[in-house]
Formats: C-alpha cells, structure tokens, sequence
C-alpha cells in the first residue's frame, strides 16, 4: 500500500490554525509538507503559551506534526530567490497573508505560474480574494459573529452572544482548502494545468448554516439560538440526569417511539400535542419538560445502557480528557502520541479518515524550528557552502 498524494510536495507558507489545519490533512495524506516559517520568531502559534512540553507550545505541536520545517527570510533578495527555486520543484503553495502580501514581496500567482505553470496556489482569508472585504483581515471569532453562526449557537435571544467552542471557522476553511486542493490536483492531472484555490473564514461560517439557512430562506426569519436542541426535529438535545448530561436523538417518528418504550412512557403517543415532529416542535417546553421530569430519575449511566439497549441514539457529554478515554477514540486511533525532538513525547489528534487500500503517512512530531532547513536546502540542490553563507546572513535558520 502507499499513501494517496505520494510525490506530491506542498509549500506551506501558514500559521496560526487554518492554513496549518490544510497542511496537516495533506500530511497524512502523504504529502510532502515542507513548512516555511518566517525569521526569527516562527509561526505566531510558538508563542500560544501556555501550555508548554519542555519549553514547546502544545498549540504549535498539534497542528504542524507530520511537516517538516525551514525557516526563511522572505525580506531578504536571497530569501526570495530560495522561495521561488523552491516552487520549480513543488506542486502547491498554500499560504494565508493579507490579500497583496504575495504580491509585494514579488511572488504573486502571475509570478510562480511562470516558474512553475503546474503551481496550485491556495490562498485562505478572512473573507475571499474578491468582494468588498477582501483586504481586511481575518479572524475565527469574527467569522463567526458575521456568518450568522454566533446568532444561532447559546441558550436564547436574551443571553449574551456566544462563539462555538471550537474555532470552528478556522478549522473548516483549512479542510475546505484540502479539499480545494485535492480537486485542483485532479484538474491537473487531466489537463495539465495549475490554478489558484481561494475559501475563507467567513464562507467556511457560512456552510455551517445549512439548516437555518433553508428555514430563512423559507420563512424569510432568522432563527435564533435553540441550546443543544435542533432546528428542524424533536427531541434532539441534551437532558440533565439524576448525576450528569447526555444528549438523546429522537429525530423522527421512529426514534421517538424508541424513546417512548425505553422511559416507559408509551401513553405519549396517544397525546396529539406529541404526534408528530410538527406537533413536537410547536409543543417543545412542554415535551421537554415531561422529559426532563422522567431522565432525572436515574443516573447517565443507567439511562445510556437503557437506551443503547433500545437501539436509541444517545451519549455522554464528554470532557475532553474523557473524550481522550473513550474506547472508541481509543480503536480508531484518534488521539496519538508523536515525538519532537524538544518537548519528548506529546498527544496529538489522529487522521480523522480511513481506507482500506490508501495507507496514510506514520505521524511524526512537529518540525523545531529551522529543524529541516539544511536538510530542504540539500534537497532543492543548494551545496553546504552556500547553505553556511545563507546561515552567516541569516537568510535562512
């Protein structure tokens, strides 16, 4: 078996938590992703501190395992001149700056196309290449806010705004750009050509509406913030038990009638407030409340063996420490252990995809910083004593 993008080399010219969450994918993927940190302080995510593992940030580890690294000058002439010998020989640059900062530094699209016509450039910003935001600049928490996502993630209209847990903007912009990247790599295995690939923070916000987004454009309302509860379907949410939370998913006629027979309250389906989802959700309070008055009778664990036993889809509210020891995590390898040469061994999240032919690449740690320059330099063809010069100017670390 060998894994799927062998031979493919990808420029990563990111920080922070998008573009790296891109170039990660990649990795497992088999690509080779050579990381291309700026002199002398390195992705901004170095600093995420703390928490630290000897000295290293966690937050660095966890997104750029799987890479390695070079540390470049990209304000020096000669740090330049390495950059675009670099995309002779590479397939994708993916890089997340301010809209121009490519251009400025004089190595734009127009200029790495010419270097390389097979180069797929990705470019992944606040708000897209084109439009009327496209030069400011980005961040998850006002992603959020504007792609409507914060309007309908809390507890109600009357509570503060609330952001989702996870900067799931970012997040999602670098698993759009994976997949941007992957169609761009077959366009070109068909037609010879490379291409630019654009996503963003505000359109990866915006894909996460799907459902309120078709109630809007129904209704011509925006919902607003429903807790754990679903838009569309009840009950689907999150009930207080006798000692802790769990979420149940009675989502159609036939998992509500599994939810009746397991709490053994089977009258309810006499009850024409509770026929049928429609009925459901305009009667919401009310069912929750009955439910509510039932689930706190016994503990989570009770409850989770009951309904698992009624084929009823249901779970615990895991921390993430508990996450880490569920024994589903735990099988389908979704929290590893990488070394990196400083930190020792660190936790790191797994390849969230699996085949049963492609293999995906044996994960190693985060690159130090610089730890590969001299190796990357040898590998595009420079000699050891041009490597020294440039390490004698700081061109490189």
């Amino acid at each position: 078996m060998t894994t799927s993008l062998k031979g493919i080399r990808v420029l990563e010219m990111a920080q922070i938590m998008a573009g790296p969450t891109c170039g990660l994918l990649l990795a497992d993927l088999g690509a080779e992703v050579i990381k291309i940190e700026k002199t002398p302080a390195g992705d901004d995510t170095r600093n995420f501190l703390p928490p630290d593992i000897n000295g290293e940030a966690a937050a660095f580890m966890m997104m750029n395992r799987n890479k390695k690294g070079i540390a470049l000058n990209l304000k020096d002439k000669d740090g330049i001149k390495i950059f675009k010998e670099m995309v002779k020989n590479s397939d994708v640059v993916l890089e997340n700056f301010r809209k121009g900062t490519l251009e400025k530094l004089g190595i734009g699209y127009d200029v790495m196309s010419e270097i390389n016509p097979k180069i797929i450039l990705c470019e992944i910003s606040g708000y897209g290449r084109t439009g009327p935001y496209a030069d400011k600049g980005g961040f998850d928490l006002v992603a959020q806010g504007m792609s409507g996502l914060m309007s309908i993630t809390g507890e109600g209209n009357d509570k503060p705004p609330m952001k989702v847990g996870a900067p799931i903007t970012d997040i999602t912009a670098g698993l759009l750009a994976s997949s941007g990247i992957l169609a761009a790599l077959i366009h070109r295995e068909k037609t010879g050509e490379g291409q630019k690939v654009d996503t963003s923070l505000f359109e990866a916000g915006i894909v996460h509406t799907y459902w309120q987004s078709a109630i809007a454009g129904a209704t011509g309302q925006s919902p607003g913030p429903l807790g754990s509860a679903h838009p569309l379907t009840a009950p689907y949410q999150a009930f207080k038990t006798k000692d802790k939370w769990i979420t149940v998913g009675a989502s159609n006629q036939n998992t509500w009638l599994m939810l009746l027979k397991a709490i053994n309250r089977q009258d309810l389906q006499e009850n024409e407030k509770f026929s049928s989802n429609l009925n459901r959700k305009k009667n919401i309070n009310q069912l929750v409340d009955i439910l509510n008055s039932e689930l706190i009778k016994k503990t989570a664990d009770e409850w989770l063996k009951i309904f698992d036993n009624n084929g009823l889809p249901c779970g615990p509210i895991n921390s993430i420490t508990e996450m880490f020891e569920d024994p589903q995590t735990i099988h389908r390898e979704m929290i590893i252990e990488v070394d990196n040469k400083k930190a020792g061994k660190s936790k790191a999240v797994g390849m969230p995809i699996k085949f049963s032919k492609s293999k995906t690449e044996k994960s190693k740690g985060a690159p130090n910083l610089g730890e590969h320059t001299r190796e990357i330099m040898l590998s595009f063809g420079y000699k050891h004593e041009e490597i020294e010069d440039f390490y004698n100017r700081k061109v490189i670390l």
